[in-house]
């Protein structure tokens, strides 16, 4: 039986970590969940432990002492206000943890990351995204934390022979975590319930981009995520390999978007993109743009795609952003009403991360991110999209986050 620790196990994609190895006792007999604070009830074969991250390697050796183990699973992140402190924070936590660790046992070390490897919060991304793509690591572009985490773990496991490195880059993660209120499902969740309270007959309009309406999207289940996790730390195939990771479909918000009207007892306004609202509407006043700049990531394949001149700067479009519509008064009153009849959790709505949220969905370009890696190597995982959101508005609702309608 191996053992395993889990670093962040109580955000989005670590929790499910240490829940989808924690169904296997037969296989994994301790698993260290390690994190600031402890969130949820764990299964006897999983350890609690605290650990502060932005401490110095020596604190952490001191309170990793007697913890070990085969697999190690490194999956927190801490966002900072620029890009450059993200290099340095989430940079430093990982180089820390790996020198505090004892690594007497270990044999693999996953990291996850993300799609932002690909430079997809910076513009149009050439499509489809594929894990030999170059990195973005010169002007125009800003430091990307994920490069700098990858070469550390790289050098680590150069030095230290003998154990192998695995990193996954999801996108657009659909998933729950107790007190984490950074989740896409969350925010849409939390607008079409108070929409529907506030305007019960003005039907729902989709807050994001015109144009990201009808492009593609791939997503990634937390639950998927974990089970690839799972699976790449022993496939001897998955060593020293970098891995997309997304659901497997790939979708679009014109198919998603009226599914989720209709789960919380609305509908999407047909016209909901060539009129405005009508002045005084909830929507009213809560259009945004902004512009990404003049150089996007596709613009480093254009002379070889034979795309010279045909690039454009990127924007991000909200036809209803949710940071000014959060901030409205009869909004505001519609989410009180909402969470004193229906007794949820009166701050979800304060702690929703809606400025992620428009970002999200405001994007004005596709991003397609390609299995065919994984599945060559063998994993053949999948998961439909809009059944990853049902499950995880269920989670929600349960949770007391969002009310109940189904």
């Amino acid at each position: 039986m191996a053992s395993a620790i889990v670093v962040g196990a109580t955000g989005i994609l670590g929790r499910e970590i240490v829940k989808q190895l924690a169904k296997s006792p037969e296989k994994w007999k301790t698993i260290y969940a390690l994190s600031r604070s402890k969130k949820d009830e764990y299964p006897p074969n999983v350890v609690p432990k605290h650990i502060d991250l932005l401490s110095s390697a020596d604190q952490m050796a001191q309170d990793l002492r007697g913890v070990e183990a085969e697999y190690i699973f490194f999956a927190a992140y801490l966002q900072k206000d620029t890009e450059q402190e993200n290099w340095q924070v989430n940079g430093d936590m990982l180089s820390n943890f790996l020198s505090a660790v004892s690594h007497a046992k270990t044999k693999r070390i996953l990291l996850v990351t993300g799609a932002k490897q690909y430079g997809v919060h910076l513009g149009q991304p050439k499509n489809p995204l594929l894990e030999t793509d170059p990195w973005l690591t010169s002007d125009p572009f800003p430091p990307n934390f994920y490069y700098r985490q990858q070469t550390i773990l790289h050098d680590f496991c150069a030095e230290h022979r003998g154990i192998h490195w695995t990193v996954t880059y999801p996108n657009d993660v659909i998933g729950f975590a107790k007190g984490n209120f950074m989740n896409l499902a969350t925010g849409i969740g939390l607008y079409a319930a108070v929409s529907r309270e506030l305007a019960p007959d003005e039907g729902l309009t989709f807050p994001g981009s015109p144009t990201f309406y009808t492009r593609f999207d791939t997503f990634t289940s937390s639950r998927l995520h974990a089970r690839f996790c799972e699976w790449a730390a022993l496939e001897p195939r998955a060593a020293d390999q970098a891995f997309n990771v997304v659901n497997g479909d790939a979708q679009s918000w014109q198919d998603l978007w009226p599914r989720l009207a209709r789960r919380f007892g609305t509908r999407v306004r047909e016209d909901q993109f060539s009129r405005p609202p009508a002045a005084g509407a909830a929507t009213s006043g809560c259009e945004s743009r902004t512009e990404l700049g003049d150089t996007p990531p596709i613009s480093v394949a254009a002379k070889e795609a034979g795309l010279v001149g045909r690039v454009r700067g990127s924007a991000l479009e909200q036809t209803v952003s949710l940071a000014k519509w959060s901030r409205r008064e009869d909004v505001r009153e519609a989410w009180d009403r909402l969470a004193e009849r229906e007794g949820l959790q009166k701050d979800a709505f304060d702690n929703a991360t809606w400025a992620f949220v428009d970002f999200e969905l405001g994007r004005d370009y596709d991003i397609v991110l390609s299995m065919s890696k994984a599945r060559e190597a063998g994993w053949t995982g999948y998961q439909d999209t809009w059944k990853a959101f049902s499950d995880v508005f269920g989670e929600l609702e349960a949770a007391r986050v969002l009310p109940k309608t189904h």
